[in-house]
């Protein structure tokens, strides 16, 4: 018999102390989240899991550690129709924002109503014109707290069929909205554009033309003190809520706004927010 026994029966010592590290990992013994990771990165290494796997699995760990909070779309950057908006005005926001789900409020954007469907709408327009009122067609509107886990809330996505859910602070007010997809992305990652200009790490970024990049999230309040500006922040927290609101619409990549002497152009939007803008800044007079 041969002295060789390293066949595909019988594995290399680094191969089978992978495994046995593995296997302990799963078998209920006390580890921590970061030996885990290490042991599916040496996989990766080895040429045993592919990296946009070992991405996917580092994505479906982190989502046990963050909370709503992390993920949801800000309310300023929410898109929202009032229950008192006409039929006609409605259609047109529908149509030019692109999305499939809407909440509706009352009087203030704290009164949720409920979710307003774009399937449910268009069956109305198709079946008799129009209902009379839009409150017919919303559906009941989903609360969540921001401290809520993600895959907790993803298992309710799950069970309940629903695909959105309305985000409130401790006080009870609306402080944004999130969706499955939204989850979705922490695990399997953000489809961005080719010619995407952001760099994700930095709120306010120069760049060597002398333009800014900017998250979208950056608080007004430091937007403010980078470039000693005044724009108010009590209706809007974040730069981006203040130019979606100034706009008038959500707007998509490429939109321009001037406001002083501050000009604005949307580097990175996507169907649900703003995330990124290019500023140009012109000199005090």
């Amino acid at each position: 018999m041969s002295d060789d026994s390293r066949t595909p029966e019988h594995p290399t010592p680094d191969r089978r102390s992978w495994l046995e590290r593995l296997t302990q990992a799963f078998s209920g013994e006390p580890r921590n989240r970061e030996e885990l990771l290490e042991i599916l990165r040496e996989a990766q290494d080895d040429g045993l899991i592919a990296p946009d796997t070992l991405k996917m699995m580092e994505g479906a760990i982190g989502v046990t550690e963050k909370t709503v909070a992390a993920v949801m779309v800000p309310r300023a950057q929410m898109v929202v129709i009032p229950v008192a908006a006409r039929f006609h005005d409605v259609l047109k926001q529908v149509v030019e924002s692109g999305h499939s789900r809407f909440p509706v409020h009352g009087e203030d954007r704290d009164e949720i109503l409920g979710i307003l469907l774009a399937k449910d709408l268009l069956r109305g327009v198709v079946s008799d014109g129009g209902p009379a009122h839009i409150r017919e067609l919303l559906r009941p509107a989903v609360l969540v707290p921001e401290s809520k886990p993600l895959n907790v809330l993803l298992k309710e996505f799950r069970l309940s069929r629903n695909h959105m859910a309305i985000v409130v602070d401790e006080y009870g007010g609306v402080a944004g909205l999130v969706t499955i997809e939204d989850v979705l992305e922490e695990i399997v990652g953000e489809i961005d554009d080719e010619h995407d200009e952001v760099d994700p790490k930095a709120q306010i970024a120069a760049q060597a033309d002398g333009q800014f990049v900017v998250d979208a999230l950056t608080p007004i309040a430091d937007f403010n003190e980078r470039f000693g500006a005044d724009f108010p922040d009590d209706e809007y927290d974040t730069v981006g809520g203040l130019v979606t609101d100034a706009i008038g619409h959500l707007p998509e990549s490429g939109e321009e706004l001037a406001m002083g002497r501050f000009h604005f152009r949307i580097a990175r939007a996507d169907a649900r927010r703003v995330k990124a803008l290019i500023v140009n800044v012109q000199p005090d007079d």
